[in-house]
């Protein structure tokens, strides 16, 4: 009986019109931010020879808006009809991406990065609150799971296809697609339902209750529903401490991560197209890792958790030590770095789609905007101070050196959790008010 009951599971989600739109509109955004990211490191850190400081400050134009900005965002989610914040950003994204195809300094891709990412942070929590909406409680894990899925196939056929277009036509088509892909994308976004889906079979929230909700949701001030958001993360059962998990992981990742152009500058007669296999590769370990982990039902989240982070500390170590001990730029030595980030992908997707899932278990849809909007500006401070410290390493050092502590802190924070009391580290699923039992994933 329970195989029955989750085959119709899974055919009642295909079979949800909404969500099969909602995902369509993801893949095809997600595979233009590749192109676009993609493009701008092959012209900023190779074509341009930027310095390890200048490729900072690009991470930095990218990453400070949504530290600055994601509680706001979150809470105007909660606020707004989702799906036309959606299309608004992607309208606006459309411009400023095209714009990227008159840059000819460095500080030009600053500005319209800095833009860029305040019309992301906007698009983000709106649609995780949307499929919040349109996905039935039971139903969320799959439906984040086929999230981080498309995701990740987005950066395997991204970078390869932005290394085909830069190859055969220039770095300009790419942002073209991409620009084109956020105009597709809203255009999808227009079949989604503008109102709220309220599931009635897994809430016993009446139609009174709703609009007394909707009324004194309108009475609060802004700045308290912000905190509320905040709030709500920190009572969020074993939530902290993974969100803290994550956080830490990112920020020592960033260490290494921010300055992988200026490690593969170490080899010479490394070829221009490595950038692009190995991020595919990456996304390629990573859906790997999407595809395991609710198959992997044995282990709680804080445990896969830890031993995705842990792997992610080896494998970044390891890359850094194959400049030094293998510094020519034969195939063998391109091949190693390709499976090594193809590694490095499946340990963090370990790391962050557990994450991904218990986040959307717990949370009231009410509040999904505000907490997916917190828990972004908490990740973006790690990707902000992530890169500044890789800076500093890379400069005062080497980049060997911050690879080597990158890998060093990550394998030693995976170690940390995974030795963590079992107790302590046990997944508790918070259910909708009609269930009166708490379930909980067990170690």
């Amino acid at each position: 009986m329970a195989t029955n009951y989750i085959a119709a599971g899974q055919g009642a989600l295909k079979q949800n019109r909404a969500f099969v739109t909602l995902m369509v509109s993801q893949a095809i955004s997600n595979l233009g931010d590749w192109l676009h990211l993609l493009a701008i490191f092959t012209l900023v850190g190779l074509r341009w020879n930027a310095t390890p400081w200048e490729i900072t400050f690009v991470m930095l134009s990218a990453a400070l808006p949504m530290l600055l900005t994601g509680p706001f965002a979150g809470a105007l989610a909660d606020r707004l009809n989702r799906k036309w914040m959606m299309i608004t950003a992607d309208a606006a994204r459309i411009i400023i991406v095209g714009a990227f195809i008159f840059a000819d300094q460095i500080w030009h891709v600053y500005v319209l990065l800095i833009l860029k990412s305040l019309f992301d942070v906007m698009f983000s929590p709106a649609k995780n609150g949307k499929l919040k909406e349109i996905v039935p409680h039971h139903q969320l894990a799959q439906a984040v799971s086929i999230s981080s899925v498309i995701e990740q196939m987005s950066k395997i056929i991204g970078p390869a296809l932005g290394g085909l277009l830069v190859a055969g036509f220039g770095i300009t088509w790419c942002f073209v697609l991409d620009a084109s892909s956020f105009l597709i994308s809203g255009l999808i976004l227009l079949w989604i339902p503008g109102h709220r889906v309220i599931q009635r079979a897994n809430s016993n929230v009446t139609g009174v209750e709703e609009k007394t909700a909707g009324s004194t949701q309108v009475k609060q001030s802004f700045w308290k529903e912000t905190l509320e958001g905040i709030r709500m993360l920190a009572s969020l059962p074993h939530v902290g401490t993974s969100l803290f998990l994550l956080a830490s992981a990112i920020l020592f990742l960033q260490f290494a991560d921010s300055q992988t152009v200026v490690l593969f500058r170490q080899l010479p007669g490394i070829s221009g197209d490595l950038l692009g296999w190995c991020v595919a590769a990456s996304g390629v370990g990573t859906l790997i890792a999407a595809m395991s982990v609710r198959k992997w039902k044995t282990a709680s989240h804080g445990l896969k958790m830890g031993l995705g982070t842990a792997v992610t500390g080896l494998v970044i170590g390891t890359a850094g030590i194959v400049v030094v001990v293998w510094p020519s730029a034969g195939i063998g030595a391109q091949l190693l770095l390709i499976s090594l980030f193809a590694l490095a992908g499946v340990g963090i997707g370990f790391a962050v789609v557990p994450f991904q899932i218990l986040l959307q278990e717990q949370t009231p849809e009410p509040m999904t905007g505000r907490v997916f909007g917190t828990v972004g500006s908490v990740m973006t401070t790690s990707n902000i101070f992530g890169p500044v410290v890789g800076g500093l390493l890379v400069t005062s050092f080497g980049v060997v050196p911050a690879f080597v502590s990158s890998g060093m802190l990550l394998t030693l924070l995976g170690l940390l959790y995974l030795l963590k009391p079992r107790a302590k580290n046990r997944d508790v699923e918070v259910v909708p008010p009609a269930q009166s039992v708490a379930t909980g994933e067990g170690s």
